[in-house]
């Protein structure tokens, strides 16, 4: 079944590459074998839609012509389908080589691998393999876990509102959110959905991991302007813990936690299992202390042992 869609989608872009004039339909029907063995019109034209879909999609410009009688035809311009030459060195070739790899847990894996194949095709220098090989330690990856990705890297691409359950790390129950996405932001490994909360009308950050249920796409235009990109992600980074404004104590059980000792600007050993840390404290600390469970007891301020506390006590209540 894979080989014949593949030799139906050649034997069409051959023929939309091939014409000098648009094709109709009928004629493209006449033209192709797998389109005479079709059924019905029905069949034909529901195939002929996926296919012209397929090929737009691996990036092939499809033309659509309205004649002075009203007829359609299609076509696919030999200038619009040409690359320009690539020019591209080792080292940037191996940066792209690099970038495309990123993604191979995601998914966008398919994306990225046959963009860096068309590339190769187009002239790039196959020095990017000989990097990959000398520098196999480097293996970036950006994992995607969470089922709410995919669905709102397209609505944030299109503009599209949305709606979908979400549970605050402090509540027992998810509650129905309906926001204009903006961009998805990757931070400390986890991903989050800046946007615009309607009900709020404010801005939100949204951790992907916290999204219960489907993303529904919504019909309308956005109500709210959409920041720059660089705003966004100062306020991803504001919201995910990146921003301190004080600092905390907390006690940190002993060859845990590497993380927060990283951060820590003072560390102090104790003699019973357990250090003392001196952390920045900015919004979101409390979630980033909660996966640390047992090994984490904040000492101080107040207001943030309360908030791992009640995040605590809604994680126990499932």
């Amino acid at each position: 079944m894979a080989i014949a869609k593949a030799e139906r989608l050649m034997n069409l872009a051959l023929c939309l590459l091939g014409t000098r004039r648009p094709l109709s339909k009928r004629e493209l029907r006449g033209s192709i074998e797998a389109y005479l063995e079709a059924g019905s019109d029905d069949s034909f034209n529901r195939m002929f839609e996926r296919d012209k879909d397929d090929l737009r999609e691996l990036g092939l410009v499809i033309e659509t012509v309205e004649s002075l009688d009203g007829d359609i035809g299609y076509l696919a311009r030999r200038d619009s389908n040409r690359l320009p030459p690539i020019t591209l060195d080792a080292e940037e070739a191996a940066a792209l080589g690099l970038a495309a790899r990123v993604w191979q847990q995601a998914r966008l894996a398919g994306a990225a691998s046959g963009a860096l194949q068309k590339l190769r095709a187009a002239g790039m220098p196959e020095a990017v393999d000989e990097y990959d090989t000398q520098h196999s330690a480097i293996e970036p990856r950006i994992p995607v876990h969470e089922a709410a990705f995919e669905p709102l890297m397209l609505a944030c691409r299109d503009r599209r509102p949305v709606t979908f359950d979400y549970r605050k790390g402090n509540a027992a129950k998810p509650e129905q959110r309906q926001v204009e996405p903006w961009t998805l932001e990757c931070w400390r490994g986890h991903w989050y959905l800046a946007g615009w909360d309607r009900e709020r009308r404010a801005e939100r950050v949204f951790r992907l991991s916290r999204i219960t249920g489907r993303v529904k796409s919504r019909a309308g235009a956005f109500t709210a302007e959409v920041p720059d990109v660089s705003t966004v992600r100062e306020t991803v980074e504001r919201w995910a813990g990146e921003s301190a404004t004080r600092s905390a104590r907390i006690r940190l059980r002993s060859g845990a936690g590497y993380p927060l000792r990283s951060r820590a600007t003072s560390v102090r050993e104790g003699g019973d299992g357990w250090d003392e840390l001196e952390i920045p404290y900015g919004h979101g600390l409390d979630a980033w202390l909660v996966e640390f469970g047992p090994d984490v007891v904040v000492v101080g301020p107040a207001d943030l042992r309360a908030d791992v506390v009640d995040r605590l006590r809604a994680v126990a209540k499932g």
